[in-house]
Order: structure tokens, then sequence, then C-alpha cells
């Protein structure tokens, strides 16, 4: 009887560990759903949390409740009204009803919506991003995260007196206090003080590394960077490195601007955008979105196969000094207490992170429950709530 049970158990653990490894087959439609009670959640908690991102749709900013939500070429300009350089540069689309979709061991749990709707993201371009440049650094055209853009990359913008100490890390963290004018935006004008939003610009950047600041011209001068080292387009190399080998649809575009075409190597290359604040970015569905929340789950590993360094998770993980809520460009750790924390959830675990975008955007990853969440046109004070819903259906 006891080496019956031995070996029920190791059946047991080997068939626990087969479900922890299942990636899904290219072709969404072949992708397995499973019922959640099969895989330890609550399914009427589950739902609940479903139903409280569906109801809780981005509204329109307060004193435009008439304006459709949904119309971005309205919402985006809006948002962004009070800045002295808000006007877009790039395709801002017409977005979908809320949608989403909840992994656990790579099995479809719970879905609701369009998923196969392309639909920007904002700022989860950047951690498609900060992807490109782990890679560089594997493939060793960046020697090391800590050397200076400067040592890398000959382009003038990297070479001034203020942004030649510059690191890559840095860049990746925000706090590179990069300064400069890039594709028509001074990096002074990015999200201004709404009361003086010339302040900056009188002020100067802050010192490399000094402070933590969301600054989309910095974040576009990193994709900029990003393809000086490449040579390559980024979205080429994010195709050939991760979105094919995951078996993404291919339907995913990944924009620049209208103005952002450089000439590198001799050859008309497009720089794209790290998010929305003037349009373009990365679109995409829904679907593909949870193939690469899966990818960060495991940690860069599909199906045996290592995409992605474990290494850089470790350092895109790893809390930033002056910013202890945040990692690499765009990881937002779980960090309960922190008031400047935008993921801030007692109930989830400490080692949790979503990949965050307006809109509102998230890609929730839980290595220790084993579950991805994509959530999209949520309302971003209740993404919190969502996970703590989501929280409450883990048994």
């Amino acid at each position: 009887m006891t080496r019956f049970l031995t070996a029920m158990a190791a059946v047991a653990l080997a068939s626990a560990a087969c479900a922890q490894d299942y990636v899904p087959p290219r072709g969404d439609a072949a992708w397995e759903r499973r019922d959640p009670a099969e895989l330890g959640l609550d399914p009427a908690a589950l739902q609940d949390a479903v139903d409280f991102a569906i109801a809780n749709e981005t509204a329109p900013p307060e004193g435009w409740e008439g304006v459709d939500a949904r119309d971005l070429s309205l919402m985006v300009p809006l948002t962004w009204a009070f800045e002295p350089h808000s006007s877009p540069l790039g395709e801002l689309r017409p977005r979908g009803a809320p949608a989403g979709i909840i992994l656990r061991d790579g099995y479809i749990v719970a879905e609701w919506g369009d998923l196969e709707r392309v639909d920007m993201t904002f700022s989860i371009s950047k951690t498609f991003l900060s992807h490109t440049i782990g890679l560089a650094v594997a493939d060793g055209l960046i020697g090391d995260v800590h050397d200076t853009v400067s040592g890398d990359v000959a382009d003038p913008l990297f070479h001034t007196g203020h942004n030649a100490p510059i690191t890559w890390d840095q860049m990746l963290r925000q706090t590179s206090g990069w300064w400069g004018t890039l594709f028509g935006k001074p990096a002074w004008a990015d999200r201004p003080a709404r009361d003086n939003p010339a302040r900056d610009l009188v002020a100067g950047p802050p010192a490399p590394g000094s402070a933590w600041e969301y600054n989309d011209v910095r974040v576009n001068a990193l994709a900029l960077a990003g393809l000086h080292v490449w040579q390559r387009e980024l979205p080429d190399v994010l195709a050939e490195r991760i979105m094919d080998p995951i078996g993404s649809s291919g339907t995913w575009e990944w924009h620049g601007y209208e103005n952002s075409r450089v000439r590198i190597g001799g050859e008309d290359m497009w720089s794209v955008s790290g998010g929305g604040h003037w349009g373009g970015g990365m679109m995409i569905s829904a679907y593909d979105q949870a193939r690469f929340g899966l990818l960060g789950l495991r940690r860069g590993d599909w199906g045996g196969e290592q995409l992605v360094p474990e290494s850089f998770y470790d350092a895109a993980e790893t809390p930033t000094g002056v910013m202890p809520s945040y990692g690499y460009m765009n990881f937002f750790l779980n960090t309960p207490g922190d008031e400047r924390a935008a993921i801030s959830v007692d109930e989830a675990p400490a080692g949790s992170f979503a990949w965050l975008g307006a809109g509102a955007n998230m890609i929730y990853v839980d290595r220790e429950n084993r579950i991805v969440a994509v959530v999209r046109w949520i309302e971003s004070g209740q993404r919190g709530e969502f996970i703590r819903r989501l929280m409450a259906a883990v048994e």
C-alpha cells in the first residue's frame, strides 16, 4: 500500500509539473480552456473579478462625461491638453469594449470581450522595449547595463555634457534625466507641473540616477538608442526573438511617429514609440498580451526554450533605489504601503508585478499563484481592487 501511495503521489506531482509547463500552441482557437475549479480557483469569486472589470470601464475625464471614452483621438488630447507640446504625432486608434483573459498554469480559466481586437496598449509598449534591450545585452551588443549609452551609440543626442554619463540601467529605470528634444518633443514638456508647465525647463534636468520620472521623451530616446545598437527596427527583433516563437497571432503592430524615421547604417528605419502619449506604440490583441505575460511568468522560458535570459528578469524585478515600486520599464512591483506604488495590494504576493498602460491596460503576473491576468480598459483606480478580487478566487 505504501508503495502504491508513493507511486500515486509521484504521478500527481508529475501531472502538476506538466500542467505548469503547458504552453498554448500557435492559433488561439487551440488554446486549452480549463474549468477554474479543476485548477484550484473558486469559479464564483473568479466571475466576480471578471464582472468587476467589466463594470468599471474607463470613463472620460471629469467634466467631459459626454465624450465617447472609446474614441482615443479625443481622449488622449483631452488627457494631455495642459502640456505645451501635446499634439499627437502617431496613430490614435479607436479602442474596443472591456476585454480580458485570465490564465492559471497557462490554461485559460476566464475570458471576456473581444480578445482578438488589436488595440493600443499605451505604456505596456515600454515592456516590449525593455525586453529588446535585454536581448541586446544577452547578444553582447551592449556589454553591461551599467555601461554608458554614449559608449555604444554615436548619435550626438547622447553625447551632450549632461547625457554622456547616462547608463543603460538608468534609461531602463526611468532615472536617466535625459535632456533634449526628440521628434519635436522636449523632455521638459512631458508631464509637466499642471500649475507651472515650464517649471522643469527653468529648473533643468535632474542629475542622472537621482530621480525617477515617468517621461516618454526619455523612453523614446531609449528606443532610438536600441535601434542604433541593433541596426534593425525593434519590431523585427521582437517578432523574431519573442513574438513568433511564442505563437503570437502576427496581428500586433508597433508604431512610431510620422516624424520618427531616422537613417542608421545607410538605411531609413522607423524608431518606435514606447507608449501612446502622442499616439503610436504597441497595438496588440489580448490573446497576444496573455502569451507575453505567460513568458514573463515563466521567466523567459517557453516550452523549454529560454527565449529571454533569466538574468533579465532578475534585473527587471529589482527595485529602483529612488523608486522602490518600479524595476525596469514597465515592471510595476507590488509594494504594499508605498503611497507612490501603482500596485499596492496586501492580498497579492510580494513578488507579483504588473505591466501597466494608460487606458487602463494591465498584464498582472503572479508566479506564486501561477496566474496571468490581462485586463483592458478598466478604470485605473480600480486595478488594485480587481487584483484583490482575483486573489479571493485562489483556494
